[in-house]
């Protein structure tokens, strides 16, 4: 009975225990629910949160287009041209294809274009100046006999004077006014970033008033056709009309003036160009004081040159080179050059205390320097940094200088017979760089030999040579002629290699000759 009780009593404690262990998960699942509920809410409400806090940001930026709009669509106008002849002129500008049938050797299956209308009777401008002073391209209203502007609120305004640029693709209207016109806010285009958001303004397809938006995709771009402008490039759509339109950042200040297009179509397809504000606000106040332009200029013709840099840990101790400076190729005489001293394979490293890395950078900095007066240039002449002064002077004019360019060319020319050689082991036709040559392949360079044909399957062109590449540096040195190179080649090793720099339309590359 004990012992019955006994088990009966345990049996009862363990069926009372597996009560009590029921009860207790049954409070513990209470007390986790009532824990991970809010937990669950408050995923909820966090996801919510997320949700409204990307729809609040959204609209902040669309606030800010808005905005950046609504402060320049007053000043942005609408540009006509019209002519009294049966047919307007059309200039031929080599690289700049006008019509369907010109190529652009600059891109493959892309035409460099103007984005203007068939007729090409409309762009777009922008105030700069409540006293009727208006820029815009100088394409938009070329060859128009009469120019009218209609501004954003619709009234329409005679132009009474239009002053251009042909090298910046840039002019300057002044409209006959009344009472004071919105103007709009010019802002600081060196401080651009590639990435940040921008709006363009313009008339496309005489659609007035269009605002797209897009990004600055690139910063610095030159194109041979409007060689005196450093291109902002941007993907807000850009199309015929939106010429001489203003580029704007999102204070609403004008950054650029949209100019130029990519394109297989002749419309939009992503890539567009405009003019930097700041060589905007440079052309027009010289165009508006003294009705052209004034550039400085030094006198000389400039090749890009790759320097050697000191040597940096965990390289095994070569030396590394880079774009970081321009070479002297051709010092003219009598010019502001020829007078301070400069001499023929000079290195320019800085211009009035700005660093010089390549043609462009010089060529700005010289242009928009103060003319008649004195300006530092440091140098390498034979490896030794020098310091010289030199006095700028205005510029002739550019058929003038391509005159005096020919012929020192021709003078050259009649000293030095233009030589071509075949190497049957590297399986290379070279020849003497000639700049009609250049002009034809669109590589940017003054002198060295050109690749005129490589033989399949020889080292030459294992290496990489193609035709139309220009050899411009054997082992870090200069080349100017055939002479150079068959000097430079009993010099080197081909065994081990030799290095070659090497020119060519889509930019600069370091080649390993081997055999």
């Amino acid at each position: 009975m004990i012992i019955n009780h006994g088990q009966n009593s345990d049996h009862r404690w363990i069926a009372g225990g597996r009560q009590l262990t029921w009860i207790a998960l049954g409070s513990r699942l209470l007390v986790m629910a009532l824990v991970l509920c809010p937990v669950l809410s408050g995923k909820t409400v966090r996801g919510e949160d997320h949700e409204a806090e990307a729809i609040q940001q959204a609209r902040k930026l669309s606030l800010a287009f808005r905005l950046a709009a609504k402060k320049v669509l007053p000043t942005v106008v609408t540009i006509r041209t019209a002519t009294t002849r049966e047919s307007r002129p059309r200039r031929s500008i080599p690289g700049l294809p006008w019509g369907d049938n010109d190529a652009n050797p600059d891109e493959p299956g892309f035409q460099f274009d103007i984005p203007r209308n068939p007729d090409m009777g409309l762009g777009a401008g922008v105030i700069i100046d409540p006293r009727g002073v208006i820029v815009t391209n100088r394409h938009v209203i070329e060859g128009g006999d009469v120019v009218t502007v209609r501004l954003f609120d619709g009234r329409e305004l005679p132009v009474i004077d239009k002053k251009t640029d042909e090298l910046s693709d840039l002019a300057v209207l002044q409209v006959e006014t009344t009472e004071p016109l919105p103007a709009a806010r010019l802002g600081d285009s060196d401080q651009l970033d590639i990435g940040e958001w921008v709006l363009a303004v313009g008339n496309p397809f005489e659609l007035e008033g269009t605002v797209s938006a897009g990004i600055v995709s690139a910063k610095g771009r030159s194109l041979r056709s409007i060689g005196r402008v450093r291109f902002i490039q941007t993907d807000a759509a850009i199309n015929p009309g939106n010429s001489g339109g203003p580029l704007v950042n999102l204070e609403g200040e004008v950054v650029g003036i949209n100019t130029a297009i990519f394109s297989r179509s002749g419309g939009y397809q992503g890539v567009g160009f405009a003019i930097p504000i700041n060589l905007v606000k440079w052309v027009s106040s010289e165009l508006l004081a003294h009705g052209r332009v004034r550039r400085a200029y030094l006198g000389v013709t400039l090749d890009e040159v790759l320097l050697p840099r000191p040597a940096q840990a965990g390289n095994d101790g070569r030396s590394a080179t880079g774009p970081s400076a321009v070479v002297i190729r051709q010092v003219l005489p009598d010019g502001p050059a020829d007078k301070a001293g400069l001499k023929r394979n000079d290195i320019v490293t800085e211009f009035d205390g700005y660093p010089v890395t390549d043609v462009p950078t010089l060529q700005e900095l010289v242009e928009r320097a103060a003319i008649d007066q004195k300006h530092k240039i440091r140098l390498l002449r034979d490896g030794a940094p020098i310091e010289i002064e030199v006095t700028l002077e205005e510029s002739p004019s550019e058929r003038e200088l391509a005159e005096r360019l020919k012929q020192r060319a021709s003078g050259e020319s009649s000293e030095v017979t233009r030589r071509r050689t075949y190497d049957r082991e590297l399986g290379l036709i070279l020849m003497d760089f000639d700049p009609d040559i250049g002009q034809a392949t669109g590589v940017r360079v003054t002198e060295g030999v050109v690749v005129v044909h490589a033989d399949p399957g020889k080292p030459g062109e294992k290496c990489g040579l193609r035709t139309g590449m220009v050899i411009v540096q054997v082992e870090e040195q200069p080349i100017s002629n055939v002479d150079d190179w068959q000097k430079a080649l009993k010099r080197g090793n081909l065994e081990k290699g030799i290095k070659l720099e090497v020119a060519s339309r889509i930019g600069r590359q370091i080649i390993v000759l081997k055999k």
